[in-house]
């Protein structure tokens, strides 16, 4: 059976981490069948990143690789009958989350607003986490911000970049049903995947303000979830 690797689930969602919760959320959405373990030492994984599968002994990396080989292997249909238009906005809007990733993940770790109440929920939730491998990590995410970019921004310019992320997808999602039409697609787990890091996150981020005053994103994740937990 296929294994994914990811980070811990966190505030009840499966994973902490965007890419890891939209490969959960599209495996279960398509129904394929997988066992998931979670790590948090990412240095064995494929690049050193989470998340990754092993299948039949093939180990995978890339949430996007990981999902374009399940299709392929499984015969999925998830996206089979969208146009050339959509599957093109679909990739625009994955790398609009790959943008969002960034200042979600800043909003955690770098912002000390944030950081405290961040690091303690994830010490309540999995208590063998140490104060000085937090430490290590927060470290090592101010060396990755300062080279992606986003940390060399102020926290209000970090934030007016995901809260604009957020309005374009405030208004691509409907008020009812799914991107493209009732059943969710592909482009569907990976938006609540990254909503679902804001939505169920308790800690008042801007990010958050502005999800939770669009009751189309919260709709949309909180069906999803409800689909894919358990």
């Amino acid at each position: 059976m296929l294994t994914l690797y990811s980070y811990p689930a966190l505030f009840g969602v499966a994973d902490n981490n965007g890419y890891g919760l939209k490969v959960y959320a599209f495996l279960k959405l398509a129904g394929v069948p997988f066992n998931h373990e979670h790590i948090f030492d990412a240095s064995t994984a494929p690049r050193g990143q989470l998340p990754y599968i092993v299948d039949s002994g093939e180990t995978i990396g890339d949430s996007e690789t990981i999902i374009a080989h399940v299709t392929r292997k499984y015969r999925l249909t998830t996206d089979a009958a969208l146009s050339v238009a959509q599957r093109d906005g679909d990739l625009l809007v994955t790398r609009l989350l790959d943008d969002l990733y960034w200042v979600m993940s800043y909003s955690r770790w770098k912002d000390d607003r944030y950081y405290p109440s961040f690091r303690d929920a994830l010490k309540r939730e999995h208590p063998r986490l140490t104060n000085d491998a937090l430490d290590k990590a927060r470290a090592f995410n101010f060396q990755r911000y300062h080279f992606q970019g986003i940390g060399r921004y102020t926290p209000d310019g970090a934030y007016a970049r995901g809260l604009a992320d957020l309005g374009i997808l405030a208004r691509l999602v409907p008020e009812t049903g799914f991107v493209h039409g009732m059943r969710p697609a592909t482009i569907d787990a990976s938006i609540y995947a990254f909503i679902a890091n804001i939505h169920y996150y308790p800690i008042e981020t801007p990010l958050k303000a502005c999800v939770e005053s669009h009751t189309n994103l919260v709709r949309h994740c909180e069906e999803i979830h409800a689909a894919v937990s358990g």
